[in-house]
């Protein structure tokens, strides 16, 4: 069963993105709701998702792993693993989330860039992940590399909430929840709303394939490493024999 779940991972991720982009560009009529409103409202169908992705689920998934680390009894090497691998992937969809919000703001804002509190927040932390990657770079002890990264981690995931929170807390340009509200009301519907949902798991099965699909390069490389240390380690045996 888990083998054909795999299996089926690459090409139902492949179809939903498909079917988000052929309702996103031609199916779904222009927005009228949205900041910018028009054909640029039609960004809703990745903008939101790459971020949901980017803060809560592949961020979330190098926190809760990082965690597991450090706990005894769930510690192990391939928890190590996926908090790093994910955090890669987190960098990757910030990246993303960061430049369809600038193509976004262009228009909406008739700026590329603005200082808003929530644009910084999440800029900050794409910094605050490449600062992640820079660490586990800069040990070659396993163990030590693990257990530094894994408390980073968790350290800078206390940036989440004030991104979340940014558009309440402050004033900025960057617009409140449009599709769920405050008080719990949807304000998209029909075509609209069920493009956005596809988006949100195409996006989600999308970090679950590129985890994935690092998590076993990783595995490859460090199987790698071990049989070259060993390889080495012999032939330095057989030479002081």
């Amino acid at each position: 069963m888990m083998k054909i779940t795999q299996r089926l991972l690459g090409p139902v991720t492949l179809a939903l993105l498909a079917f988000t982009v052929v309702m996103g560009l031609w199916i779904t009529p222009p927005d009228t709701l949205l900041d910018g409103g028009g054909n640029y409202g039609r960004l809703l169908y990745v903008h939101p998702a790459l971020a949901w992705v980017a803060l809560y689920v592949s961020f979330g998934t190098t926190t809760i792993a990082s965690g597991l680390y450090l706990w005894r009894r769930t510690r192990s090497m391939t928890m190590d693993r996926i908090a790093s691998c994910a955090m890669e992937v987190t960098t990757l969809f910030i990246a993303l989330t960061l430049i369809t919000g600038s193509i976004w703001g262009r228009p909406t804002w008739g700026v590329w860039w603005a200082w808003d509190a929530r644009l910084t927040s999440t800029a900050i932390l794409g910094v605050l992940a490449l600062g992640y990657l820079a660490l586990r770079r800069a040990n070659d002890d396993p163990a030590d590399r693990a257990r530094r990264s894994a408390v980073y981690g968790i350290l800078i995931a206390v940036n989440i909430p004030i991104i979340h929170f940014s558009v309440v807390w402050w004033k900025t340009l960057h617009q409140q929840a449009t599709v769920l509200t405050a008080t719990g009301q949807v304000s998209v519907h029909g075509s609209l709303l069920l493009t956005l949902l596809v988006s949100f798991v195409a996006f989600t099965l999308l970090f679950a394939w590129l985890l994935r699909a690092r998590y076993r390069l990783e595995v490859s490389r460090d199987t790698a490493r071990a049989t070259q240390q060993a390889s080495a380690l012999a032939q330095r045996q057989r030479e002081g024999a």
